[in-house]
């Protein structure tokens, strides 16, 4: 039905906003389309990047095909993602004009750290320089101009959604996708003190009791100009 592409920061930060989402487009006939812009290589206490980076791709990897997602890389590491260079916007131009998307959901610009304020400033930049016929990058052609959701802030602070999705047949999915990020779950432990898949979940339920459902995921799309539908394209 819709081609749906997810540009995400790190290889467990779909998990957390919006996989449920996902898994209710994919039951719908949707391509659903991940794209990790980061390694993660910076995300433990102890192993250390090169071997982290292997170990995620393997976490990512395996996550996707849970969900039956289409998993792609970004080429960037940790706290290497900045959006006001012509080559990380180009990366993620030919992220978009090679999954021509119906619509795309990434960061909110308002979120808790650099690689992810970053992401959503590129996403907000490439989605548009994708469309231009006269723009020329490694990746040829030209995208359409689609809808951009932002997905959820982590734990949802300062994040106010505007639409919801009722994830609760998935939930278990969902948390099934997240616990493949074995590394990150130690990570949280260990950084921010937190029970990982216990937060994600109070989290949707948090967002359910705001919309009348036992679990969901919470969205804002990108008001602009030319962005705009009249479809619903969330499911």
């Amino acid at each position: 039905m819709y081609t749906v592409l997810v540009i995400s920061c790190h290889p467990d930060d779909m998990e957390i906003a919006c996989a449920g989402t996902l898994l209710k487009c994919k039951e719908r006939g949707d391509r659903v389309v991940v794209c990790h812009l980061s390694s993660g290589n910076l995300g433990h206490e102890i192993i250390p990047p090169d071997e982290l980076t292997v170990m995620r791709a393997g976490e990512a990897k395996r996550s996707g095909e849970l969900g039956g997602f289409e998993v792609m890389w970004g080429g960037f590491n940790d706290l290497e993602i900045y959006d006001n260079n012509k080559e990380a916007r180009d990366k993620v131009v030919n992220v978009i004009k090679a999954v021509d998307p119906d619509f795309i959901i990434t960061h909110s610009p308002d979120d808790y750290m650099p690689d992810h304020t970053a992401t959503s400033k590129l996403v907000f930049d490439a989605c548009f320089t994708a469309t231009l016929p006269n723009y020329h990058t490694e990746v040829e052609g030209r995208a359409r101009l689609v809808p951009v959701y932002y997905m959820d802030t982590l734990a949802g602070v300062n994040f106010n959604p505007t639409e919801y999705v009722d994830v609760t047949p998935y939930i278990d999915k969902k948390l099934e996708m997240l616990n493949c990020h074995e590394s990150q779950i130690v990570w949280m432990r260990d950084h921010d003190h937190i029970d990982f898949p216990d937060m994600v979940r109070t989290c949707c339920r948090y967002r359910g009791f705001q919309c009348g459902a036992d679990y969901a995921e919470g969205f804002r799309q990108c008001q602009v100009y030319l962005k705009g539908t009249t479809k619903r394209l969330l499911p």
